[in-house]
């Protein structure tokens, strides 16, 4: 079954998104990949960071830009997050490809940015688990949501939030946990009363209508 895995730290092959943060060791052509600076890693010198990764963003089989985003638990003052994230999110409007997003405690600056910006990446908000409402607030901009390991307890709020949300804005990742995407895909079917194959399909789809750098 072709379940693709839109955001994972795992590297899993040609079915999922690997997360490549700084073990660029293990990238190869036959794997797709994102690659950004994550709010945590903004201590020291993030610009040069930044431009160091630029051959690594260059290659094809880089699809996102990310994690990146804003965190007021753990990271720096947020005004450097917020210089930051605008940066790497000007070159996902670059290159046309989606940002993948970390954001905790954040929602007010993702707004601040996305009604300030002239132009925005499509924008995968990772780990969906936020209250509903706050999801519908995003819905008036290219905002998506990835939905991970909260899917598998009942009455979270990813699983409210899933059951609601436009199937035009769903993904479904294994990010950090050590789960089979297949877990994941099947907790979303039944809460969506979809069959697997045609969840599949859909993420798929998804990411190809937003993304220049398409899925087989």
């Amino acid at each position: 079954m072709n379940l693709f895995d839109t955001h994972t730290h795992h590297p899993k092959g040609s079915k999922s998104i690997f997360n490549a943060e700084q073990n660029f060791d293990t990238l190869n052509s036959q794997s797709y990949f994102s690659i950004g600076l994550h709010p945590w890693h903004l201590y020291d010198k993030w610009e040069e960071k930044w431009e160091n990764l630029g051959h690594f963003i260059k290659k094809p089989n880089c699809i996102a830009i990310g994690e990146t985003g804003f965190d007021r638990l753990h990271g720096p003052d947020i005004s450097i997050q917020k210089a930051a994230f605008e940066a790497q999110a000007k070159t996902a409007v670059e290159l046309a490809i989606p940002l993948i997003l970390h954001c905790v405690k954040g929602h007010d600056l993702l707004l601040e940015y996305l009604k300030k910006a002239q132009k925005t990446p499509q924008i995968i908000w990772h780990g969906w688990n936020l209250k509903p409402h706050l999801a519908e607030e995003l819905l008036a901009f290219p905002v998506y949501f990835s939905f991970g390991a909260h899917l598998l307890r009942p009455g979270s709020n990813a699983s409210k939030w899933l059951e609601r949300c436009p199937r035009d804005r769903i993904f479904l990742e294994t990010d950090d946990s050590n789960l089979d995407i297949s877990e994941i895909y099947n907790s979303a079917s039944l809460i969506l009363r979809l069959p697997m194959e045609e969840l599949g399909a859909l993420t798929r789809e998804n990411w190809n209508r937003i993304s220049s750098r398409k899925l087989p």
